[in-house]
């Protein structure tokens, strides 16, 4: 019998920030995005981030404008913002919807360029961050492309939040036949390395058990954090464009098979976590 998919041990303050974002889009929007700090300490103590580290993380995602606090005597709530109710909406929709139908392609790319230049670095990763979150890859610099016409919509909303309408172009159609598919993916995306990730996530996890509440709240998320990585790495490409049997699909399984099946003991782990900070004084 395996293993919980994870054993605590103390993480750094970048990964406790990255479990504390799993944890409040699991547990905290589900229940109207209120929850007690004790809740969340006790929740990532699980999961090894020491106290420090836990409150290091709230205070810098409550400075990103994600969540604010409210005192209750001498106990402090955290509401999530609109700004983290959006991104959290958008990142679970994202997160549970990829994978889950098979692409099924017209044939037509999405093309965009768009020229920001080096000495707007922010600007510039803020582009590259939000093109790559929609699954664009880009084989050249300022080019970014996509086998999938549908993303015009949301690429438009990305090119205005960012005010770059008078410097980004963008077409949509068919190959012309010019040039070799395959280079132009293998430039534009990495998939040699995004195959072997989906081969060590289900090499991890397929077969996982989790005997009790807390094992079933600690790997169900172990499981969302490492899942939560591919819609940012793998462009979801159609079947015409691969050319051997990808992982993707069967990662994706093993993905939703395990939360379906940890998801009701993992949420009572969370209320009773919640039950016990709510009656300390």
């Amino acid at each position: 019998m395996a293993e919980p998919a994870g054993r605590p041990r103390e993480k750094a303050p970048s990964s406790a920030r990255s479990m504390l974002l799993t944890i409040l889009g699991e547990f905290v929007l589900p229940r109207a995005g209120v929850v007690w700090t004790g809740t969340l300490v006790d929740a990532l103590r699980a999961l090894g981030v020491e106290e420090k580290s836990a409150r290091q993380a709230l205070s810098r995602t409550a400075a990103e404008g994600l969540l604010e606090s409210e005192r209750h005597g001498r106990k402090v709530r955290w509401n999530l913002t609109p700004a983290g109710d959006r991104l959290l909406r958008e990142g679970t929709d994202r997160i549970y919807g990829f994978m889950r139908e098979p692409h099924r392609w017209d044939g037509r790319w999405l093309v965009v360029t768009a020229g920001v230049p080096e000495t707007q670095r922010r600007l510039r990763h803020r582009l590259r961050t939000k093109l790559t979150w929609l699954g664009l890859g880009s084989p050249a610099p300022a080019l970014w492309v996509i086998p999938d016409a549908s993303k015009e919509a949301a690429v438009r909303e990305v090119i205005r939040e960012l005010d770059l309408d008078d410097r980004a172009y963008a077409w949509t159609g068919p190959s012309a036949g010019i040039g070799d598919t395959a280079t132009l993916i293998s430039a534009a995306w990495d998939l040699d390395d995004v195959e072997k990730r989906y081969l060590a996530f289900i090499d991890r996890f397929e077969g996982v058990t989790a005997g009790s509440g807390r094992d079933a709240f600690v790997s169900q998320v172990l499981l969302v954090q490492e899942w939560r990585r591919f819609p940012f790495l793998d462009p979801h490409l159609p079947a015409e464009l691969l050319d051997h049997d990808w992982p993707g699909p069967r990662a994706a399984a093993v993905f939703h098979d395990l939360r379906n099946r940890w998801h009701r003991r993992a949420q009572a782990e969370w209320d009773r976590m919640d039950e016990d900070a709510a009656a300390r004084h």
